[in-house]
């Protein structure tokens, strides 16, 4: 399945930008966020504002990575730091918890109003008459399918694109504070998934579009590490860990 080696009897798949396209709803709600607070913070601060990049900035310090994760690290590029908070900040507060939920609910008003696009050929790589077929043939030989995703949304995001029911398991940020997990570029979220089928790391494939991501596949030490590349970043990919890189899943079916 998927041209993958016999060897993989799991596949960790992420969800935002790589099985649907929710990552740049997510860049659009950081650059509101961030264009909301920011400037008026910085004018305090007699510093320039740099406004965020949707394109760059998400993929080098956001993408991949849990929502306050997110925050500190684009923070720190622009110089500025701001307290923790708790994690019942309301959105208006200046902490890195209340941005945080301010981005939230940016992008639960943005997946409420627009709903939530899959990328065609991963939804064909599992949805398809083929692929149906294909992974029912997998599930009755033992295989597994699982979402790791660094998003608290993952079980919106997933019954909102009508594929929820295609994953044993998935493991979000709901369920990585629940059980003390760090998130990418950390490789619990990864290894969890792996586990609950009782899968060793090098029996499994990670499939990802993030650096972060790809780099949580490389030190859990997983059997194949796949990089999708959405936005022409394959040699950083591949540096951050990637065994192979492909620009949709769909090639990997067309390869077999």
């Amino acid at each position: 399945m998927l041209g993958l080696p016999a060897r993989v009897r799991a596949r960790l798949f992420d969800l935002d930008g790589m099985l649907t396209q929710t990552a740049k709803v997510h860049a659009a709600a950081r650059k509101e966020m961030s264009e909301d607070c920011l400037p008026e913070r910085a004018a305090r601060e007699g510093a320039a504002f740099v406004p965020f990049d949707a394109l760059q900035d998400y993929d080098e310090y956001v993408d991949g990575r849990p929502r306050e994760d997110g925050v500190r690290t684009f923070l720190a590029a622009r110089g500025a730091r701001l307290p923790e908070g708790a994690p019942d900040d309301p959105p208006q507060t200046e902490t890195v918890n209340g941005l945080g939920a301010r981005k939230n609910n940016v992008v639960l008003r943005r997946i409420r109003e627009d709903g939530v696009e899959p990328y065609e050929g991963s939804v064909r790589s599992v949805r398809s008459v083929r692929a149906v077929r294909a992974v029912r043939a997998v599930r009755a030989a033992g295989l597994r399918t699982a979402v790791v995703s660094s998003s608290a949304n993952g079980r919106d995001v997933l019954v909102t694109a009508g594929i929820e029911e295609l994953f044993d398991e998935r493991i979000d940020a709901v369920l990585a504070h629940e059980r003390g997990l760090r998130g990418k570029p950390a490789p619990d979220t990864c290894l969890e998934a792996a586990r609950a089928p009782s899968v060793d790391e090098d029996a499994a494939a990670v499939f990802e579009d993030a650096l972060a991501g790809v780099e949580a596949g490389r030190v859990g030490r997983f059997g194949l590490v796949v990089g999708v590349d959405r936005v022409g970043q394959a040699e950083q990919l591949r540096a951050s860990g990637a065994n192979l890189d492909v620009r949709d899943l769909a090639e990997l079916m067309e390869s077999r």
